[in-house]
Protein backbone atom coordinates (compact mmCIF):
# COMPACT_ATOMS: atom_id res chain seq x y z
CA UNK A 1 0.00 0.00 0.00
CA UNK A 2 1.31 3.38 -0.92
CA UNK A 3 2.29 5.78 1.85
CA UNK A 4 -0.50 8.27 2.31
CA UNK A 5 2.03 11.06 2.94
CA UNK A 6 3.74 10.83 -0.46
CA UNK A 7 1.12 12.94 -2.25
CA UNK A 8 0.90 15.60 0.49
CA UNK A 9 2.51 18.91 -0.44
CA UNK A 10 5.68 19.72 1.44
CA UNK A 11 5.26 22.13 4.35
CA UNK A 12 5.79 25.80 3.44
CA UNK A 13 7.89 28.12 5.51
CA UNK A 14 6.41 31.36 4.07
CA UNK A 15 2.84 32.53 3.68
CA UNK A 16 0.54 31.09 1.07
CA UNK A 17 -0.33 33.02 -2.03
CA UNK A 18 -3.50 34.41 -0.50
CA UNK A 19 -1.69 35.27 2.72
CA UNK A 20 1.10 36.93 0.78
CA UNK A 21 -1.40 39.03 -1.11
CA UNK A 22 -3.08 40.14 2.06
CA UNK A 23 0.30 40.87 3.67
CA UNK A 24 1.27 42.98 0.66
CA UNK A 25 -1.96 44.92 0.95
CA UNK A 26 -1.30 45.58 4.63
CA UNK A 27 2.29 46.72 4.13
CA UNK A 28 1.72 48.74 0.98
CA UNK A 29 1.71 52.46 1.63
CA UNK A 30 -1.69 54.10 1.65
CA UNK A 31 -2.21 56.74 -0.98
CA UNK A 32 -5.66 58.00 -0.13
CA UNK A 33 -9.08 56.48 -0.28
CA UNK A 34 -8.72 55.56 -3.97
CA UNK A 35 -5.08 54.52 -4.03
CA UNK A 36 -3.72 57.91 -5.16
CA UNK A 37 -1.40 60.41 -3.48
CA UNK A 38 -3.27 62.99 -1.32
CA UNK A 39 -3.82 66.31 -3.02
CA UNK A 40 -2.44 69.59 -1.73
CA UNK A 41 -5.83 70.61 -0.32
CA UNK A 42 -6.17 67.26 1.45
CA UNK A 43 -2.72 67.62 2.99
CA UNK A 44 -3.60 71.18 4.11
CA UNK A 45 -6.89 70.00 5.61
CA UNK A 46 -5.11 67.23 7.49
CA UNK A 47 -2.53 69.74 8.77
CA UNK A 48 -5.15 72.23 9.98
CA UNK A 49 -6.89 69.45 11.90
CA UNK A 50 -3.68 68.29 13.55
CA UNK A 51 -2.15 69.75 16.75
CA UNK A 52 0.72 71.08 14.65
CA UNK A 53 -1.43 73.84 13.13
CA UNK A 54 -2.24 75.79 16.34
CA UNK A 55 1.31 75.15 17.56
CA UNK A 56 2.71 76.68 14.35
CA UNK A 57 0.35 79.65 14.59
CA UNK A 58 1.46 80.25 18.18
CA UNK A 59 5.13 80.13 17.17
CA UNK A 60 4.53 82.87 14.59
CA UNK A 61 2.35 84.93 16.94
CA UNK A 62 4.87 84.75 19.78
CA UNK A 63 7.71 85.78 17.48
CA UNK A 64 5.68 88.76 16.26
CA UNK A 65 4.66 89.64 19.83
CA UNK A 66 8.29 89.62 20.95
CA UNK A 67 9.25 92.01 18.16
CA UNK A 68 6.27 94.29 18.80
CA UNK A 69 6.88 94.30 22.55
CA UNK A 70 10.51 95.36 22.15
CA UNK A 71 9.65 97.78 19.36
CA UNK A 72 6.84 99.54 21.20
CA UNK A 73 8.92 100.24 24.30
CA UNK A 74 12.01 101.19 22.29
CA UNK A 75 10.02 103.56 20.07
CA UNK A 76 8.45 105.28 23.08
CA UNK A 77 11.34 105.31 25.56
CA UNK A 78 14.72 104.89 23.90
CA UNK A 79 15.09 108.52 22.80
CA UNK A 80 12.60 110.77 24.62
CA UNK A 81 12.32 114.08 22.79
CA UNK A 82 10.47 117.21 23.95
CA UNK A 83 7.31 117.92 22.00
CA UNK A 84 5.18 120.21 24.13
CA UNK A 85 6.25 121.54 27.56
CA UNK A 86 3.93 124.20 29.04
CA UNK A 87 5.97 126.54 31.28
CA UNK A 88 4.85 129.43 33.48
CA UNK A 89 6.70 132.76 33.17
CA UNK A 90 6.92 135.46 35.84
CA UNK A 91 8.35 138.84 34.93
CA UNK A 92 9.12 140.56 31.66
CA UNK A 93 9.64 137.82 29.10
CA UNK A 94 10.33 140.52 26.49
CA UNK A 95 13.22 142.05 28.46
CA UNK A 96 16.77 141.50 27.13
CA UNK A 97 17.40 138.83 29.76
CA UNK A 98 14.02 137.22 29.10
CA UNK A 99 14.46 137.14 25.34
CA UNK A 100 17.98 135.79 25.60
CA UNK A 101 17.11 133.04 28.05
CA UNK A 102 13.77 131.93 26.62
CA UNK A 103 15.14 132.04 23.09
CA UNK A 104 18.05 129.86 24.13
CA UNK A 105 15.70 127.43 25.90
CA UNK A 106 13.46 127.13 22.87
CA UNK A 107 16.44 126.40 20.65
CA UNK A 108 17.78 123.85 23.13
CA UNK A 109 14.35 122.21 23.37
CA UNK A 110 13.62 122.48 19.64
CA UNK A 111 10.92 125.16 20.09
CA UNK A 112 8.82 122.94 22.33
CA UNK A 113 8.68 125.34 25.30
CA UNK A 114 5.20 126.86 25.54
CA UNK A 115 5.48 130.00 27.68
CA UNK A 116 2.43 131.02 29.72
CA UNK A 117 2.62 134.36 31.59
CA UNK A 118 1.31 134.61 35.17
CA UNK A 119 1.04 137.70 37.35
CA UNK A 120 2.02 136.20 40.70
CA UNK A 121 4.11 133.31 41.95
CA UNK A 122 1.09 131.92 43.82
CA UNK A 123 -0.87 131.67 40.55
CA UNK A 124 2.07 129.99 38.83
CA UNK A 125 2.48 127.43 41.65
CA UNK A 126 -1.25 126.72 41.57
CA UNK A 127 -0.87 125.95 37.86
CA UNK A 128 1.92 123.52 38.81
CA UNK A 129 -0.37 121.82 41.34
CA UNK A 130 -3.11 121.55 38.72
CA UNK A 131 -0.50 120.04 36.37
CA UNK A 132 -1.14 122.73 33.80
CA UNK A 133 2.57 123.65 33.62
CA UNK A 134 5.76 121.69 34.28
CA UNK A 135 7.96 124.55 35.50
CA UNK A 136 8.06 128.22 36.48
CA UNK A 137 10.60 130.65 35.00
CA UNK A 138 11.06 133.83 37.09
CA UNK A 139 12.88 136.74 35.42
CA UNK A 140 14.19 139.47 37.75
CA UNK A 141 17.15 141.87 37.79
CA UNK A 142 18.98 140.16 34.97
CA UNK A 143 18.74 136.78 36.69
CA UNK A 144 16.63 133.68 36.06
CA UNK A 145 15.12 131.32 38.63
CA UNK A 146 13.80 128.02 37.29
CA UNK A 147 11.40 126.05 39.51
CA UNK A 148 10.74 122.56 38.20
CA UNK A 149 8.26 119.95 39.45
CA UNK A 150 9.98 116.58 39.57
CA UNK A 151 6.68 114.98 40.54
CA UNK A 152 5.15 116.17 37.27
CA UNK A 153 7.67 114.08 35.40
CA UNK A 154 11.24 113.29 36.37
CA UNK A 155 12.38 113.07 32.75
CA UNK A 156 10.87 116.47 31.90
CA UNK A 157 12.32 118.11 35.01
CA UNK A 158 15.77 116.71 34.28
CA UNK A 159 15.62 117.92 30.68
CA UNK A 160 14.57 121.44 31.75
CA UNK A 161 17.30 121.69 34.39
CA UNK A 162 20.04 120.48 32.04
CA UNK A 163 18.90 122.83 29.27
CA UNK A 164 18.59 125.84 31.62
CA UNK A 165 22.08 125.36 33.03
CA UNK A 166 23.54 124.96 29.55
CA UNK A 167 21.71 128.03 28.19
CA UNK A 168 22.71 130.11 31.22
CA UNK A 169 26.35 129.16 30.74
CA UNK A 170 26.22 129.89 27.01
CA UNK A 171 24.44 133.26 27.33
CA UNK A 172 26.03 134.49 30.54
CA UNK A 173 22.65 134.74 32.29
CA UNK A 174 22.83 133.64 35.97
CA UNK A 175 20.43 130.73 36.51
CA UNK A 176 19.30 129.14 39.79
CA UNK A 177 17.29 125.92 39.89
CA UNK A 178 14.92 124.48 42.52
CA UNK A 179 12.47 121.56 42.66
CA UNK A 180 9.16 122.73 44.15
CA UNK A 181 7.50 119.29 43.83
CA UNK A 182 10.20 116.68 44.44
CA UNK A 183 9.65 112.96 44.19
CA UNK A 184 9.55 110.84 47.33
CA UNK A 185 12.86 109.45 48.60
CA UNK A 186 11.83 105.87 47.95
CA UNK A 187 11.04 106.68 44.32
CA UNK A 188 13.88 108.90 43.05
CA UNK A 189 13.14 108.26 39.36
CA UNK A 190 9.37 108.37 39.64
CA UNK A 191 8.93 104.81 38.35
CA UNK A 192 7.28 103.19 41.38
CA UNK A 193 3.83 104.45 40.40
CA UNK A 194 4.35 103.10 36.89
CA UNK A 195 5.30 99.69 38.28
CA UNK A 196 2.32 99.38 40.61
CA UNK A 197 -0.01 100.42 37.80
CA UNK A 198 1.67 97.91 35.48
CA UNK A 199 1.17 95.21 38.11
CA UNK A 200 -2.53 96.04 38.38
CA UNK A 201 -2.98 95.95 34.60
CA UNK A 202 -1.19 92.64 34.03
CA UNK A 203 -2.55 90.81 37.07
CA UNK A 204 -5.99 92.11 36.12
CA UNK A 205 -6.18 90.27 32.81
CA UNK A 206 -4.07 87.32 33.97
CA UNK A 207 -6.62 86.81 36.74
CA UNK A 208 -9.43 86.75 34.17
CA UNK A 209 -7.47 84.20 32.13
CA UNK A 210 -7.07 81.99 35.18
CA UNK A 211 -10.78 82.22 35.96
CA UNK A 212 -11.56 81.09 32.42
CA UNK A 213 -9.21 78.11 32.80
CA UNK A 214 -9.71 76.97 36.38
CA UNK A 215 -13.24 78.24 37.09
CA UNK A 216 -14.84 77.75 33.68
CA UNK A 217 -18.30 76.78 35.04
CA UNK A 218 -18.80 80.23 36.62
CA UNK A 219 -21.88 81.88 35.16
CA UNK A 220 -21.58 85.50 33.89
CA UNK A 221 -22.72 87.22 37.09
CA UNK A 222 -20.40 85.06 39.18
CA UNK A 223 -17.50 85.76 36.82
CA UNK A 224 -17.99 89.51 37.14
CA UNK A 225 -18.30 89.20 40.93
CA UNK A 226 -15.09 87.19 41.28
CA UNK A 227 -13.27 89.60 38.96
CA UNK A 228 -14.31 92.46 41.26
CA UNK A 229 -13.28 90.41 44.30
CA UNK A 230 -9.74 89.64 43.14
CA UNK A 231 -9.41 93.25 41.94
CA UNK A 232 -10.24 94.59 45.41
CA UNK A 233 -7.97 92.12 47.17
CA UNK A 234 -5.17 92.49 44.61
CA UNK A 235 -5.27 96.29 44.75
CA UNK A 236 -5.06 96.14 48.54
CA UNK A 237 -2.10 93.72 48.36
CA UNK A 238 -0.17 95.96 45.93
CA UNK A 239 -0.72 99.11 47.99
CA UNK A 240 0.09 97.37 51.27
CA UNK A 241 3.30 95.87 49.88
CA UNK A 242 4.63 99.12 48.41
CA UNK A 243 3.62 101.34 51.35
CA UNK A 244 3.49 99.28 54.55
CA UNK A 245 5.92 96.47 53.79
CA UNK A 246 8.61 98.11 51.63
CA UNK A 247 8.07 101.75 52.61
CA UNK A 248 8.95 102.82 49.06
CA UNK A 249 6.00 105.21 48.77
CA UNK A 250 3.82 107.10 51.19
CA UNK A 251 0.43 106.48 49.58
CA UNK A 252 -2.96 108.00 50.30
CA UNK A 253 -3.88 104.41 51.03
CA UNK A 254 -7.61 104.18 50.39
CA UNK A 255 -7.50 106.30 47.24
CA UNK A 256 -4.51 104.43 45.81
CA UNK A 257 -6.10 101.08 46.71
CA UNK A 258 -9.34 101.94 44.91
CA UNK A 259 -7.48 103.21 41.83
CA UNK A 260 -5.53 99.94 41.65
CA UNK A 261 -8.70 97.90 42.19
CA UNK A 262 -10.56 99.78 39.44
CA UNK A 263 -7.58 99.28 37.13
CA UNK A 264 -7.48 95.53 37.80
CA UNK A 265 -11.21 95.18 37.31
CA UNK A 266 -11.18 97.10 34.03
CA UNK A 267 -8.24 95.04 32.75
CA UNK A 268 -9.91 91.76 33.74
CA UNK A 269 -13.19 92.68 32.10
CA UNK A 270 -11.41 93.73 28.91
CA UNK A 271 -10.07 90.18 28.60
CA UNK A 272 -13.50 88.70 29.42
CA UNK A 273 -15.04 90.90 26.71
CA UNK A 274 -12.54 89.72 24.09
CA UNK A 275 -12.93 86.13 25.30
CA UNK A 276 -16.65 86.43 24.62
CA UNK A 277 -16.12 87.97 21.19
CA UNK A 278 -13.25 85.90 19.77
CA UNK A 279 -12.81 82.96 22.14
CA UNK A 280 -9.43 81.40 22.76
CA UNK A 281 -7.52 84.14 20.90
CA UNK A 282 -8.68 86.82 23.37
CA UNK A 283 -5.17 87.18 24.75
CA UNK A 284 -3.96 88.80 21.52
CA UNK A 285 -6.06 92.00 21.53
CA UNK A 286 -5.84 92.20 25.33
CA UNK A 287 -2.05 92.07 25.29
CA UNK A 288 -1.88 94.47 22.36
CA UNK A 289 -4.19 97.02 23.97
CA UNK A 290 -2.92 96.86 27.54
CA UNK A 291 0.78 96.09 27.15
CA UNK A 292 2.04 96.85 23.64
CA UNK A 293 0.12 100.12 23.31
CA UNK A 294 -1.13 101.03 26.77
CA UNK A 295 1.98 100.76 28.93
CA UNK A 296 4.53 102.61 26.73
CA UNK A 297 2.02 105.43 26.22
CA UNK A 298 0.94 105.63 29.87
CA UNK A 299 3.34 108.44 30.78
CA UNK A 300 4.65 106.42 33.70
CA UNK A 301 8.18 105.67 32.49
CA UNK A 302 8.48 108.65 30.12
CA UNK A 303 6.30 111.73 30.62
CA UNK A 304 3.69 112.48 27.98
CA UNK A 305 5.43 115.66 26.70
CA UNK A 306 8.45 113.53 25.73
CA UNK A 307 6.52 110.75 24.02
CA UNK A 308 5.90 110.63 20.26
CA UNK A 309 2.84 112.81 19.72
CA UNK A 310 0.28 110.08 18.85
CA UNK A 311 1.25 107.99 21.88
CA UNK A 312 0.97 110.97 24.21
CA UNK A 313 -2.65 111.53 23.16
CA UNK A 314 -3.71 107.88 22.92
CA UNK A 315 -2.22 106.88 26.26
CA UNK A 316 -4.51 109.09 28.31
CA UNK A 317 -7.57 107.22 26.98
CA UNK A 318 -6.32 103.71 27.83
CA UNK A 319 -6.52 102.01 31.25
CA UNK A 320 -2.74 101.98 31.94
CA UNK A 321 -2.40 105.71 31.24
CA UNK A 322 -5.53 106.58 33.19
CA UNK A 323 -4.28 104.53 36.14
CA UNK A 324 -0.85 106.20 36.17
CA UNK A 325 -2.50 109.61 35.81
CA UNK A 326 -4.92 109.09 38.71
CA UNK A 327 -2.29 107.48 40.95
CA UNK A 328 0.27 110.18 40.21
CA UNK A 329 -2.14 112.96 41.13
CA UNK A 330 -3.31 111.17 44.27
CA UNK A 331 0.24 110.72 45.59
CA UNK A 332 1.89 114.01 44.62
CA UNK A 333 -0.93 116.50 44.05
CA UNK A 334 -3.43 115.72 46.79
CA UNK A 335 -6.47 117.95 46.69
CA UNK A 336 -6.05 118.53 42.96
CA UNK A 337 -7.39 115.21 41.67
CA UNK A 338 -8.98 115.22 38.21
CA UNK A 339 -12.14 113.41 37.15
CA UNK A 340 -10.90 112.44 33.69
CA UNK A 341 -8.77 109.35 34.54
CA UNK A 342 -11.59 107.90 36.65
CA UNK A 343 -14.02 108.41 33.78
CA UNK A 344 -11.62 106.55 31.47
CA UNK A 345 -11.18 103.61 33.86
CA UNK A 346 -14.89 103.41 34.66
CA UNK A 347 -15.75 103.68 30.96
CA UNK A 348 -13.53 100.73 30.03
CA UNK A 349 -14.90 98.69 32.93
CA UNK A 350 -18.54 99.44 32.12
CA UNK A 351 -18.27 98.98 28.35
CA UNK A 352 -16.33 95.73 28.71
CA UNK A 353 -18.80 94.40 31.27
CA UNK A 354 -21.75 95.39 29.08
CA UNK A 355 -20.32 93.68 26.00
CA UNK A 356 -19.51 90.58 28.05
CA UNK A 357 -23.03 90.52 29.50
CA UNK A 358 -24.88 91.09 26.22
CA UNK A 359 -22.92 88.35 24.41
CA UNK A 360 -22.50 86.11 27.45
CA UNK A 361 -24.03 83.17 25.56
CA UNK A 362 -20.89 83.13 23.39
CA UNK A 363 -18.49 82.91 26.34
CA UNK A 364 -16.76 79.50 26.50
CA UNK A 365 -17.49 79.16 30.23
CA UNK A 366 -20.68 78.94 32.27
CA UNK A 367 -23.05 76.12 33.15
CA UNK A 368 -26.70 75.22 32.82
CA UNK A 369 -29.13 76.49 35.43
CA UNK A 370 -29.03 74.31 38.49
CA UNK A 371 -25.84 72.71 37.23
CA UNK A 372 -24.09 73.21 40.56
CA UNK A 373 -26.71 71.05 42.31
CA UNK A 374 -27.54 68.58 39.57
CA UNK A 375 -27.51 64.90 40.45
CA UNK A 376 -24.57 62.94 39.01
Amino acid sequence: MADTHEDSPPPQDGPTGDDAGREEERTAPSHGAHGRPPSRSERWTAFTRSPFFPATVLVLILAAAAALFAGSYTYAMANPTPRHIPTAVLGAADSPTGRTFTGGMERALDSSLELRPYRTRAEALEAVNEQEVFAVVSLRDGRVALDVAGASGASVAQLLVESAVEVGRATGVPVTVADVKPLQKGDPRGLALFYISLAAVIIGFVGAIQLSVHARPLNPAERIAFTALYALLGGFAIAATVDWLLGALDLPFVESWLILALTMFASGMVFSMFNTLIGRWAMLPTWGLMVLLGNPSSGGAVSWPLLPSPLGHIGQWLPPGASVNAQHTAVYFGGHQHLFPFVVLAGWALVSSAVFWVWRHRHPGGRERGGAHAAP
